[in-house]
């Protein structure tokens, strides 16, 4: 199942994330994702994986063309845009890259709107097939297009029907987000689906997932893929990476997907 993103390009409409999987995991992750039927990675220049993503795309014998890879700009890196793309090209042991994404908007105006015009050459060049932003507000949005022109592909947040605060970011149902970014025709690429394992054991949901006969991670999943949101749920367990991509032979009802958004 694929999505039509703005800059002409399809993306997977479900893919595996990598934060926090480091080391030979990470190899191990991607190379049991590729094989359950995953065609997409996403990885990033912060989470010290590229390699073994990277590694794991070249042993899995699949062709390079039918591997989606995004990764990500870290915030240290905005003084040299193309060496970083470069490096992780290296580590990657890629020759272009699928998605590349400012990972965070940096405080400093300029220096984000030189590092999208400078992503934007990229894309140009083809060395990058599409470009997008993550963890971007509305606000954040509308300096970029209203300074540059230019529309990202993807902005990627985090989001699930249900509202949790973590170390790091809120994972949120965020409405306005969403329809901002629909009218835009900027996809949205849902990270921590899972709400980060904090809401799996929610006695509504659970409920609901043994109605479908399915796993609440699963049940979450596809109300994404339902709201139209590109999903890149996480796991380093190979049952979990298998049972999360296995969610494209039943559909959430109305009245079920009317209960999910309402949380």
């Amino acid at each position: 199942m694929m999505a039509r993103l703005n800059s002409g390009f399809d993306i997977p409409s479900i893919g595996l994330g990598t934060w926090e999987i480091t080391g030979s995991k990470a190899k191990e992750a991607t190379l049991d994702a590729l094989e359950c039927g995953y065609r997409m990675i996403d990885t990033a220049m912060i989470y010290q994986n590229e390699d073994q993503v990277g590694l794991a795309i070249e042993e899995s014998g699949i062709n390079r063309e039918d591997i989606y890879v995004t990764t990500k700009i870290w915030n240290t890196d905005h003084d040299d845009v193309v060496g970083a793309f470069n490096k992780s090209l290296d580590l990657l042991k890629l020759d272009y890259i699928d998605l590349y994404l400012i990972h965070w908007p940096s405080k400093e105006n300029d220096v984000r709107l030189q590092t999208w015009e400078t992503m934007h050459e990229l894309m140009t060049s083809g060395r990058a097939k599409s470009i997008g932003v993550s963890n971007y507000s509305i606000n954040h949005l509308e300096e970029l297009i209203g300074k540059t022109g230019i529309v990202p592909s993807v902005n990627q947040v985090p989001i699930s029907p249900f509202t949790v605060d973590t170390q790091f970011f809120q994972i949120s149902h965020n409405r306005e987000l969403i329809k901002y970014c629909k009218d835009k025709g900027i996809a949205i690429e849902a990270y921590s689906p899972l709400t980060r394992g904090l809401k799996l054991q929610n006695l509504d949901l659970v409920q609901m997932s043994n109605r479908y006969n399915k796993t609440p991670a699963q049940i979450l999943i596809r109300w994404s893929l339902q709201r139209g949101f590109v999903v890149i749920p996480k796991s380093q367990n190979k049952q979990r990476i298998s049972e999360n991509f296995n969610v494209f032979d039943f559909q959430i009802n109305d009245k079920d997907m009317q209960t999910l958004n309402s949380f």
